[in-house]
């Protein structure tokens, strides 16, 4: 593999990192591929590096069967489609990117000067890439128990806060448009704030906004699934308000 790591960090980053994992890898190569971005694999030509995509590729996957598995067990009346809803909320980009966030992924992923400049570490759509990328090299690494048991630490806290009802209400959009119509408040408005990524693989940032006040920002890989994924967001955002 010429993603080593002893030539890519510094001594003692990767294990900074998984220490703030709790999960010690037997090959940290895998863990410096995962945070290997195409953008410094593309400066450093020379160095015949490995980005991280195919490991986000296999960490999607696991990730998905896992989370399924957590929800089916955890929520055995749910339907079909409402299985569907709680796992897309759980696995969407702003969550995941959360999830990045409470390790300082961002800190640690290789990146090219010039997505270091324009704020390239709290991109939703980098770390989150990194964050399934950081699975599918702890699956390698591993086995599916290893990420299993890591996952768990991640998301038991969302799985204990979730509102179920809310999550499986129907159209986030319609439900949110009731809300504030009962709240007095103006219909939403859908604002397309960021676009990241080329075209075959783009991720929209969508705000939501009531009043002409920002009450939720999500994103997705159409503008349709940003907008339902801000709307259950300003959903979750309004829960404390009165009727």
């Amino acid at each position: 593999m010429n993603n080593c790591a002893e030539n890519l960090f510094p001594s003692g980053v990767l294990r900074n990192l998984e220490n703030l994992m709790g999960y010690h890898f037997k090959d940290s190569n895998l863990l410096a591929r995962a945070l290997t971005h195409r953008s410094y694999v593309n400066e450093h030509e020379e160095m015949r590096l490995f980005n991280n995509e195919s490991l986000e590729f296999l960490g999607d996957s696991v990730l998905g069967f896992l989370v399924s598995a957590r929800i089916f067990l955890r929520y055995p009346e749910l339907t079909e489609g409402e299985l569907s809803k709680v796992k897309a909320y759980l696995v969407s980009a702003t969550n995941l990117a959360k999830l990045a966030e409470s390790l300082h992924l961002g800190e640690f992923i290789l990146l090219s000067r010039g997505e270091e400049k324009t704020g390239g570490r709290t991109k939703r759509a980098i770390i989150a890439d990194a964050y399934e990328a950081v699975l599918g090299a702890v699956y390698l690494d591993g086995g599916i128990d290893a990420v299993a048991d890591f996952l768990d630490s991640q998301i038991n806290a969302y799985l204990d806060d979730l509102d179920i009802r809310q999550l499986t209400y129907g159209d986030f959009k319609s439900a949110l448009q009731e809300r504030l119509h009962n709240l007095g408040r103006s219909e939403p408005v859908y604002r397309v704030v960021n676009e990241i990524g080329p075209d075959h693989n783009k991720i929209f940032v969508i705000q939501a906004l009531a009043d002409g006040i920002v009450i939720a920002e999500a994103s997705g890989g159409t503008k349709k699934e940003a907008q339902q994924a801000a709307a259950g967001l300003a959903l979750k955002n309004l829960a404390s308000e009165p009727s």
